[in-house]
């Protein structure tokens, strides 16, 4: 059973009937990591305000506000909190990728594909909240009702480029770097490794970018702002 692949990702091993993914395994890692970062940072403010860590937890918050802020115009707190823990943990798993004998999960089709669902559910749920149902679908009914499958298609097809796009840059840079180490040796590869390192942070912040600006669209359409 364990040499049985899901997405191409071998089964680590099967819990009953459930398979357990190696992808799996790395992704509870790292949540596990991000949440004891987190109730470190949280400490570190209530004890130590004046300390360093304290310091980085808010840079880091500012940042992320700041991003939705440029973004939808106004502070959406709720926005914040989602939009930094899409990129805190996407950076944490295309980072995961350069530890030794660790594929990263966003180098696996599942995973975003997942995190893209997420994103596609938040936008018209974000809409509804702040106008109600028939105030946010009605936006798919203008200028014309006729272009509402062209709307419809825009929802899916903004999706689907969110999951490949992410998904496509994390596997191409992990195989890569992985063929020269297995050819050239560790030290050969390095400056490839670094340029991965950085294309991994930049992934992130591409996709959670893009993910503000699709809830902030439906934020602006749920309040009539153009």
């Amino acid at each position: 059973m364990n040499r049985i692949e899901i997405f191409q990702d071998p089964v680590a091993f099967n819990i009953g009937p459930v398979p357990v993914t190696q992808t799996m395994l790395t992704t509870i890692g790292v949540s596990l990591g991000l949440v004891v970062v987190a109730a470190l940072m949280r400490t570190a403010i209530r004890t130590r305000p004046n300390g360093r860590l304290a310091a980085v937890a808010e840079l880091t918050v500012d940042a992320l506000d700041g991003l939705v802020v440029d973004v939808v115009g106004r502070r959406v707190p709720w926005l914040t909190v989602f939009s930094g823990s899409l990129f805190l943990f996407i950076a944490t798993c295309n980072l995961s990728g350069q530890l030794p004998g660790v594929r990263p999960p966003t180098a696996n089709l599942a995973t975003t594909s997942a995190l893209a669902i997420v994103v596609f559910v938040t936008v018209p749920a974000a809409g509804i909240v702040s106008r109600g149902p028939v105030g946010y679908f009605s936006h798919y009914l203008k200028p014309n009702p006729l272009l509402l499958p062209l709307h419809l298609i825009s929802e899916v097809s903004r999706t689907f480029a969110l999951s490949m796009r992410l998904f496509g840059n994390m596997m191409s840079g992990h195989l890569i770097v992985a063929l020269l180490v297995a050819l050239a040796g560790i030290l050969v590869p390095m400056p490839l490794m670094a340029l991965d390192l950085l294309i991994g942070l930049l992934q992130a912040y591409i996709f959670v970018l893009l993910s503000t600006v699709y809830v902030g669209a439906a934020l602006r359409t749920a309040t009539g702002e153009e």
